[in-house]
């Protein structure tokens, strides 16, 4: 049984808050948190996770981001930003002795939230 406390890699646009379809729409500072992101933030908090939120939204939009997830209560520990729209892969070793994965990717529908999210 793993104790140490997960890592989180999750996308902002159309994972945790609406996705507009292109960057400058996502840049309006009216935003839209989409269901189920602040109660699953809330317990992943509780429960030690370490979150680093991933976009492909450029560099230079770094600070309006940080505001919209200031605004909408979203707390993280990395901000990756300028990431591809491509196909994202973690690439991960396993543990010796045990035959726990320590990878795992779930892709949800744009826009669909996280309240059915279970980790």
């Amino acid at each position: 049984m793993n104790i140490r406390p997960k890592t989180l890699f999750i996308d902002i646009d159309g994972v945790l808050l609406k996705h507009y379809g292109n960057m400058y729409d996502q840049l309006k500072l009216s935003i839209e948190v989409l269901p189920g992101v602040r109660e699953k933030f809330h317990e992943w908090d509780m429960k030690g996770y370490c979150v680093i939120l991933t976009t492909g939204r450029r560099e230079c939009a770094r600070k309006i981001t940080e505001q919209q997830l200031q605004q909408a209560g979203i707390f993280y520990n990395q901000l990756i930003m300028g990431i591809t729209g491509g196909t994202r892969i973690l690439i991960n070793d396993l543990k010796p002795n045990s035959d726990e994965d320590t990878a795992k990717a779930i892709c949800l529908k744009r826009n669909e939230g996280l309240r059915t999210v279970n980790i």
